[in-house]
């Protein structure tokens, strides 16, 4: 496609949410027509959509006919086995996307067996973004009408049917599961970062909904405002939804680097930005495959500021679940918002931990922004130099919660080394006032005193408490480190000291 026919259709995408605000009752008739223009052309039994049975490459498929008894038999698609649908989104090149082949293959991996079918809608999707976002409904209604011929054809369940849609594909799976006719719903639906232009605001009928399946989850990667664009749907749209690092931005795909995607893709390097946080929601999905021993958990939170000091982390009442492929299939009475922090690649796991301070503030003049680092001791292995900054300015005697991530397991946290992150100089100036002023006096006027540290594991929920190792209340100066152990370790050798 040639660069100037490229921005036309950027410039167009990224302006059609703002199509949204200024059309609605226009657009309703549209809904409805197309609608009943969706049922008409369904009738005729042309279907537009490419039906795929994967094999061992896209290339590799075997071409299921809709009514077309005979070949599902060529294509040996199995009825004891489960279905799981791949439906891509939106197309500029009218290619199937390499993330396609690769989530099929990962269906396939770890001796799972199931049949894998890729819903090929290009003819479709390779539209003016308005033109396909209006094909969805009818995407959604060949997709329905496939189903229903399997159930009546081979007595095939939908209920052991999976939709797994990419941005226009996930409110195309919606549609499937709205059409479809009868009381028993479709199994599951995921929702891999749904578009958001021409269906942020939206009713349920209208959009992905979790309605529309018996259960359904949806990830969220990139739905931060930018030049006018949402890519991505920023409502609940699901039972269970997903914000991975608050489901704004993601690591690795800040719109910082969009200038230096633009000088080594040309024009297209626009797309490559915006590819790479809309994207990351399929490759999470992926990364659930391959790493079983790498589920990434995710928590319920109000928001992710509020993630982010780390007093989110309970799994009690279902407040916790897994990210992905093997998330436990419970239906909550109403949407529920899940938080986690990722890494920049795969595996994507992080372990979250909430780290409680008990904060003494003796300094006499204003204390503007610390910053402290703790090292944490662990069974397996140890991380070390790990930034704590406060949000706000700590004074008086307060806890403050602070959330903290790792890439690795370092097992059980046996003691932690808090610093307080300052100069040499700040060293010198102090061991010069102790010299001067004895220590007994300085200690209640000057620097910090931590009093205890608590942390909860996310992942395992397992709560501790750490006292300092040998002195209480002894101020913490600039470049100053302490270190502190289990309280019940601690308290467990001063009883050996006095028996």
């Amino acid at each position: 496609m040639g660069s100037l026919k490229f921005l036309s259709l950027a410039l167009l995408f990224f302006t059609t949410s703002q199509v949204h605000s200024n059309n609605t009752q226009r657009k309703e008739a549209v809904v409805y027509h197309d609608r009943e223009d969706a049922k008409i052309r369904s009738s005729k039994r042309i279907s537009k959509t490419i039906f795929r049975l994967y094999e061992s490459t896209v290339e590799e498929h075997c071409r299921i006919a809709l009514y077309q008894l005979e070949t599902l038999e060529q294509c040996n698609f199995n009825t004891s086995l489960p279905l799981v649908m791949i439906i891509h989104g939106w197309s500029i090149n009218g290619m199937l996307e390499g993330w396609i082949s690769k989530m099929a293959a990962a269906l396939k991996s770890n001796q799972r067996d199931f049949n894998v079918i890729i819903a090929d809608w290009l003819s479709l999707a390779q539209q003016h973004y308005p033109i396909a976002v209006r094909n969805t409904r009818l995407v959604g209604q060949e997709i329905a009408d496939f189903l229903e011929w399997l159930e009546l054809s081979l007595q095939y369940s939908r209920s052991k049917v999976h939709l797994i849609g990419y941005s226009l594909g996930a409110h195309v799976s919606g549609f499937a599961g709205t059409y479809i006719s009868g009381s028993t719903k479709i199994g599951r639906i995921t929702g891999l970062d749904p578009a958001g232009p021409l269906f942020e605001g939206m009713s349920s009928t209208d959009r992905l909904s979790p309605d529309d399946a018996h259960f359904v989850d949806a990830i969220h990667t990139f739905t931060q405002q930018h030049l006018g664009l949402s890519v991505g749907i920023k409502q609940p749209v699901a039972h269970y939804d997903f914000y991975p690092n608050g489901g704004a931005y993601q690591p690795g795909c800040h719109f910082r680097h969009v200038y230096n995607h633009i000088a080594q893709y040309g024009i297209t390097g626009i797309t490559q930005t915006v590819k790479c946080a809309h994207e990351r929601s399929v490759h999470l999905f992926i990364d659930s495959l391959l790493h079983d021993d790498k589920q990434s958990m995710a928590y319920w939170c109000n928001d992710i500021h509020t993630f982010d000091k780390g007093i989110c982390l309970s799994c009690r009442k279902n407040r916790c679940n897994t990210l992905g492929f093997n998330i436990r299939q419970e239906r909550p009475q109403r949407s529920k918002r899940l938080y986690l922090k990722t890494r920049a690649h795969m595996p994507f796991k992080v372990y979250h931990y909430q780290f409680k301070i008990h904060f003494i503030n003796h300094i006499q003049e204003k204390q503007l922004e610390p910053t402290f680092t703790v090292s944490l001791i662990g069974t397996k292995e140890d991380a070390v130099n790990l930034p704590i900054t406060p949000v706000e300015e700590i004074s008086g005697n307060k806890t403050y919660s602070f959330l903290i991530t790792l890439d690795t397991d370092i097992g059980d946290i046996m003691m932690i080394k808090f610093k307080w992150k300052g100069t040499d100089m700040w060293a010198h100036i102090w061991d010069t006032v102790q010299t001067i002023i004895p220590w007994t006096k300085v200690a209640s006027y000057q620097g910090f005193i931590v009093k205890t540290i608590r942390v909860k594991a996310g992942e395992t929920q397992q709560k501790m408490t750490f006292c300092a190792q040998n002195v209480e209340n002894v101020p913490l100066l600039p470049a100053q480190e302490k270190i502190y152990v289990r309280c019940e370790n601690r308290l467990g050798r001063q009883k050996k000291k006095f028996k």
